[in-house]
């Protein structure tokens, strides 16, 4: 499907960090949107419907879409697309999984191998099933996705920031970072899909700057108008700080994984997004993130 023109779309996982800035320039666009979100959301704007529906326990109507954003989860997307009827007019499907199935991959922790083995088992089915189904198929693999309060890394960091008025760091933190944000992700889904070099192609999607761990935390800390205070801390204490921090509901998602990953480079190259759609992401330290 060619130069795509504005057309009936179908938005999964709509209310997540991507879809607040997606729904936005999809509407100013031109596109007549279907979000879908797990949540009971009333219609705002004559070119856009929200429909209530689990991914999980439902199966979706999308014979009459010709075009998908699924920024949902990706492991929910190839069961919906093998369920489509023969005369599904869907022709173009553009789909998120994440860098984690590369930087998590040889993780000692089970859980983040499951996670990286889920992701890449997610990405070979959503070909397979495009292939079969004859439609198009762009996946993007964002790192580090900030930009309006929902995430789990840079949001934590300065919600901790906020409370403790320090930030503790394994080592100096020399591991390099990308952060990305989500309204450049949103960008990214429209100008891909008008773009024919982005059919059936994966693209790693990072960040506008490149910047140390620590560089990062400072960015935070200015971002917050507090003056920097990072403190070094072996890693026997930093792990019993992480066990205790990880029994209230808003660290629990912490791990002993994470912070040793703080003195490793987790960057991505994203010179074919540009040459392929142009695309450009902003920088990290003088934007706004979204807190």
């Amino acid at each position: 499907m060619n130069n795509l023109t504005p057309s009936k779309a179908l938005v999964t996982g709509a209310t997540n960090q991507i879809g607040r800035f997606l729904l936005p320039r999809l509407q100013a666009d031109g596109f007549t949107i279907t979000a879908i979100s797990r949540q009971s959301l009333s219609n705002t704007t004559p070119n856009l419907l929200w429909q209530q529906a689990d991914l999980l326990n439902t199966s979706l109507s999308l014979h009459s879409f010709h075009l998908l954003f699924h920024i949902a989860p990706l492991p929910l997307l190839p069961p919906l697309l093998a369920h489509l009827p023969n005369d599904s007019v869907l022709k173009r499907v553009i789909a998120f999984s994440s860098t984690s199935c590369f930087t998590k991959a040889q993780s000692p922790d089970p859980k983040e191998r499951a996670i990286a083995t889920q992701l890449t088992e997610a990405e070979t089915a959503l070909i397979t099933v495009c292939q079969a189904r004859n439609i198009e198929w762009t996946l993007f693999r964002p790192t580090l996705i900030y930009g309006c309060g929902m995430d789990k890394n840079i949001t934590t960091i300065a919600q901790f920031i906020r409370r403790y008025r320090f930030f503790p760091l394994l080592g100096q933190g020399i591991g390099l970072r990308q952060p990305v944000h989500a309204d450049d992700l949103a960008a990214a889904c429209i100008q891909a899909s008008l773009s024919p070099a982005t059919i059936n192609k994966a693209y790693n999607l990072s960040g506008g700057q490149t910047l140390s761990y620590r560089d990062m935390v400072k960015s935070i800390f200015c971002h917050l108008d507090k003056k920097p205070r990072i403190i070094s801390i072996p890693l026997p204490i930093l792990k019993l700080i992480i066990l205790m921090f990880q029994r209230l509901p808003q660290y629990a998602h912490l791990s002993t994984t994470m912070i040793t990953r703080m003195n490793q480079d987790l960057c991505f190259d994203h010179s074919e997004a540009y040459q392929d759609f142009g695309y450009i992401p902003r920088t990290f330290s003088d934007n706004d993130m979204g807190f």
